[in-house]
């Protein structure tokens, strides 16, 4: 494997492990918040599966990387610059129907990735794939079908969906942002080279958003950075929680 293949992976794996654990920790923070009982364990179950799939690729970032960094210490002991997340993930949740289009805009993508990745030449990252996918298309549906209650709900519920949508919109070019890590990823078939998946993803998006009554705004341009280590000052309050206990007692463990 060459250099620039093994960073590229590196890189990409960092990405996807991030965001998800990013997004995980988001979830997370509905423990025990959830409108109702089984919303609670539900979005409890989503940011589970998140934390599964961000230690898969987190692994095997360490072991490409090759610096003795296991899923761990890239999770707990790198600084908010040095993490690889979409700008998406790391928003607040505000109230459940922004965190429920937030997962249905992020998940719709995620699984788009995963069926792409499923067929990849690198063995590991097809596993990974195919066992994220499962969850993902479950992650998909069950945000859809909420997004659509409450988007074709009360006046009430609709306002609110589409403020939820107006805020968060801007941070969906990000999400299929090319750059020279795709493109080596792409050239050596660890990633198909498809049809632009942006413009299929965003016509997959509008149908559910049509359905629920909801209108995406139109930007003169999207917010990016996340992917380079650019991020909001979301991204610091999130990684002081999640960090603490093994900034404060390194090595520590049950």
């Amino acid at each position: 494997m060459s250099d620039a293949l093994k960073t590229a992976k590196v890189e990409f794996c960092l990405r996807q492990g991030d965001s998800c654990l990013i997004l995980g920790q988001r979830l997370s923070e509905w423990c025990g918040h959830g409108p109702a009982l089984e919303l609670d364990i539900a979005l409890s179950n989503l940011g589970l599966d998140l934390i599964g799939q961000a230690r898969m690729f987190l692994q095997y970032a360490g072991e490409l990387e090759g610096k003795g960094r296991d899923e761990d210490a890239l999770a707990y002991m790198r600084d908010a610059s040095d993490y690889r997340n979409f700008l998406m993930v790391e928003q607040p949740n505000g109230d459940f129907g922004q965190t429920i289009l937030r997962q249905h805009l992020f998940s719709s993508y995620q699984r788009r990735l995963y069926e792409n990745l499923s067929s990849s030449v690198d063995e590991r990252l097809a596993a990974i794939a195919q066992k994220a996918l499962k969850e993902t298309r479950y992650h998909e549906r069950f945000s859809r079908d909420w997004v659509i209650r409450l988007g074709d709900g009360t006046q009430e519920s609709n306002k609110r969906m589409q403020r939820a949508l107006n805020s968060l919109w801007r941070f969906s070019d990000e999400l299929f942002e090319q750059d020279e890590v795709e493109e080596t990823l792409i050239m050596n078939g660890v990633l198909q080279d498809m049809p632009p998946q942006d413009q299929l993803w965003r016509d997959e998006v509008e149908t559910v958003l049509g359905l629920a009554k909801l209108t995406p705004p139109v930007l003169k341009r999207g917010v990016f950075g996340g992917r380079y280590g650019v991020h909001t000052e979301h991204l610091g309050h999130i990684l002081g929680e999640l960090q603490f206990l093994q900034r404060a007692y390194p090595g520590a463990a049950w």
